[in-house]
């Protein structure tokens, strides 16, 4: 098939997974039209919930495998849409729906790419994954898939990103902090007021600065986003809770980290979970090295992806821009897409 053919096709099947929709934990439709495509294109395929998984027709040994991914779901459309999310809708270069940019682009693409490499030579053995749930982190998304896969060398995430290679990736903790007091009448001066004794753990955490830096992530942030305490203006709570959004570099892993504020805070504090990790590839990578030579330009993200849950090389790049994910009228441009069909078939041959 030509680069048109396979364009043609992405475009096609993007605009029926805009019109199907697939909020995470709700892809079955949206899953059960991708499989409708891979039959007609002839691709076989397993499928484990909603994520579907393609293999080559032949594995040769002797090959590194590289994994294809990208992900089947959207978030839930903002208010401010100003057109129907579900209706794909191209006006001259721009494809608008929920989920074009984010990451129908890289979903599609990258499946026109695994059936080009069907029928031609390339380097790798590759296989392709479309996940569900990576909105969210769900736990039927790509960790649950991960035990059916073949030994990965490297992967590519196809999260828009400009077809830039990420080479690094913010990872994140979500913490749960309670200060307790003791509850009394606040017209007596009695009890102890839970949100004061809250309050010199949130000065350390507003003001301390983690000392090592990447060159691709910057610093480690942790941000208070969420804070609740009290019942009525006349009684000193007694409990004071809030919520430490932690984005990391890859110099600090979750659990080093946590042990850390547990020892400088004197709130309880609660993990919700730890395997969110900061990930990066090394910049002497062959495909990293490949995609310098074709004039692209590595950079550290700041937003999270299933990339964070491999436990091998990957890196992102994708047709689309980020700021458009997770907004209103969003949309991807045809040229992209076709950008994106043409650098993959040169990076992977």
């Amino acid at each position: 098939m030509t680069q048109k053919e396979l364009l043609n096709d992405a475009v096609t099947l993007l605009k029926e997974l805009i019109a199907t929709p697939s909020i995470s934990r709700e892809e079955g439709a949206a899953a059960d039209v991708f499989c409708q495509h891979l039959n007609t294109y002839g691709i076989a395929y397993e499928r484990k919930g909603n994520n579907i998984l393609c293999f080559p027709p032949n594995m040769d040994e002797r090959k590194p495998t590289l994994l294809l991914n990208a992900h089947i779901d959207t978030v839930k459309p903002v208010a401010s849409w100003q057109r129907n999310p579900y209706e794909p809708s191209l006006e001259g270069d721009k494809l608008y729906g929920l989920g074009s940019n984010d990451c129908g682009g890289g979903l599609v693409t990258l499946l026109q790419v695994f059936r080009y490499f069907m029928e031609h030579e390339s380097p790798f053995n590759i296989v392709y994954l479309a996940s569900a749930e990576e909105e969210v982190s769900g736990e039927n998304g790509f960790r649950s898939v991960l035990p059916c896969l073949p030994k990965v060398d490297v992967a590519v995430v196809g999260e828009p990103t400009g077809m830039q290679p990420a080479v690094a990736e913010k990872g994140l903790m979500v913490i749960d902090m309670t200060a307790h007091g003791k509850s009394g009448h606040a017209a007596r001066n009695e009890g102890v007021n839970a949100i004061y004794e809250m309050l010199d753990d949130l000065v350390w955490i507003r003001n301390y600065k983690f000392r090592k830096k990447s060159d691709f992530l910057g610093a480690t942030k942790m941000t208070v986003t969420v804070i609740n305490a009290g019942t009525q203006h006349n009684v000193v709570p007694d409990e004071c809770k809030a919520v430490i959004d932690v984005r990391t570099n890859e110099y600090y892993k979750n659990e080093y980290l946590f042990e850390f504020l547990r020892k400088h805070l004197h709130s309880d504090i609660h993990a919700r979970s730890f395997r969110l990790q900061s990930s990066h590839i090394d910049m002497g990578h062959p495909l990293i090295q490949r995609c310098v030579a074709m004039g692209k330009q590595p950079f550290g993200s700041p937003t999270l992806s299933d990339q964070a849950l491999m436990p091998f090389p990957s890196f992102k790049m994708g047709p689309g821009d980020s700021a458009r994910s997770h907004s209103a009228d969003e949309y991807i441009r045809i040229s992209e897409m076709e950008q994106a069909i043409r650098e993959y078939i040169q990076l992977f041959s």
